[in-house]
Parts: C-alpha cells; sequence; structure tokens
C-alpha cells in the first residue's frame, strides 16, 4: 500500500460537519454506502483505529450545502425544488471515527456534478482529535483528498432522475484538472446493489493509506478544486454546529 496522493481541499469546504452515518438529510439520488479503511502506509498498512474520515460532496444537480448560490453549470433546476429540509444547510457532510479495523462507512448518495469537475467527493483524515458535542475536535489534518466515480457508471447514474435534471457538459474523468489516475488517486471500486438496475445503488470501497505523523489541510490551494462558472462562492450559511 502506497500513501495517497493528498490534493486540493476545494472551494466548498466548511468546518464543523457531525459525526454521523446517514448524511444525507433528506436529498435525494441513487443511494451508496462508503466503505473507506484507514492504514498507515509507514507502518506495514497496520489499521489507524481512532481516525475521523471526514467526507463532503455535492447534491444530485450539483449543490453544496452552505454554497447554494453557487452555479453549477449547465442548466439545473433551483437548489430549494427538490423538496429537502435541510434548512441547516449541512446535507452531504460528516464525519466517522474508524473502528478497531480502521473501517468507516457512510450511507449517502451518488454525487451529481458541476462545471468543470468531474463526479467526485472531497475527504479528509484527521487524527489526535475527539467526538465532542456530535462534532470532532482537535487533532491534526494528515490527508486531504477526493474520490472519485468510474465514467461508465457514473454516466449510467446521471440518465437517472433527479440527476436527469441538470443538463450540460460532464467532465470526464480523463479531462478532470484534479484526478490523475488510479486507487492511489482515489478511485473507488464499486458494486452495484443490482446489477441491472442503478437505481437500487452502489457500494464503493477504498483504503487511504495515510502517514499518521503528516499534515496536509489542502489549504491554500481551493482555487484548484474547481470553481464554478459563477466565481469563487461564498457560503450561504453555515453548519448549525
Amino acid at each position: 500500500m502506497q500513501l495517497m496522493s493528498s490534493v486540493t481541499e476545494g472551494p466548498y469546504y466548511l468546518d464543523g460537519a457531525l459525526v454521523r452515518k446517514n448524511i444525507t438529510e433528506g436529498k435525494s439520488g441513487v443511494p451508496l454506502t462508503l466503505r473507506l479503511t484507514v492504514v498507515d502506509a509507514t507502518d506495514g498498512c497496520t489499521p489507524v483505529p481512532g481516525a475521523a474520515v471526514e467526507i463532503w460532496h455535492c447534491d444530485a444537480w450539483g449543490y453544496y450545502s452552505g454554497y447554494t448560490t453557487a452555479n453549477p453549470g449547465g442548466s439545473a433546476p433551483a437548489e430549494s425544488e427538490d423538496g429537502s429540509t435541510a434548512d441547516d444547510k449541512t446535507y452531504l457532510r460528516g464525519y466517522q471515527v474508524a473502528n478497531a479495523n480502521g473501517v468507516v462507512t457512510f450511507e449517502t448518495i451518488v454525487p451529481g456534478w458541476y462545471t468543470p469537475r468531474t463526479c467526485h467527493i472531497h475527504l479528509k483524515v484527521h487524527t489526535g482529535g475527539a467526538k465532542e458535542d456530535g462534532t470532532y475536535e482537535g487533532g491534526k489534518v494528515n490527508f486531504t483528498g477526493q474520490l472519485f466515480f468510474d465514467d461508465e457508471i457514473a454516466e449510467s447514474i446521471f440518465a437517472l432522475e433527479p440527476y436527469s435534471k441538470h443538463t450540460g457538459s460532464y467532465t470526464k474523468l480523463a479531462d478532470d484538472m484534479v484526478y490523475d489516475g488510479g486507487a492511489s488517486s482515489g478511485l473507488l471500486t464499486l458494486k452495484a446493489v443490482h446489477k441491472k438496475d442503478p437505481s437500487k445503488g452502489y457500494k464503493g470501497f477504498l483504503t487511504l493509506g495515510i502517514d499518521p505523523d503528516a499534515e496536509n489541510t489542502g489549504a491554500g490551494s481551493g482555487g484548484a478544486g474547481g470553481t464554478p462558472p459563477s466565481g469563487a462562492p461564498a457560503p450561504s450559511s453555515s453548519p448549525s454546529s
């Protein structure tokens, strides 16, 4: 196992995400169970229990909670039209703390897309902190990266509702400004729940090889994360905690 390739945090990070397994908050889309294993790539790939994995991603139409005024590109319905009850604007963001085997599991949806990025999930791995009142506090960030989806699978999903209501030019992996190939760059292993019906959902797997002594926040490189055509977004609101 080699170290995962650290990349930009991107422009849509919000501090203070909640510790929770299900991060959907009513957002509709193709279900995704994400199972990530954190190992120490500097010590024989031993598990890193207690590591906190934080993920965040856009909804089916390309909107991020906290940044819903940012234009996802192409033609998309207004973020509020999906009937979401996520008034606190923390949807599709959350932490999980790794078990004794270094494993975390999230229940979410497959992300949509926004110009000029391919389908992806942002993540950070933290160590040395602790859960406090439903959030994760303290410690340091060891890894900042992104998870990616096979083009063929992503495009089959984007043909379905509600994704199909967002039309325009989708960026494939080979043309993405961040992805540079393979599992070490965050390409998920995906298994369909039902082989003939992508709407039933997917299970995604990846092992994250990190250096627990390193620190990598991804700060200062947000522009490379893919700002929409409307320019650098400003948060429309902050998480409630």
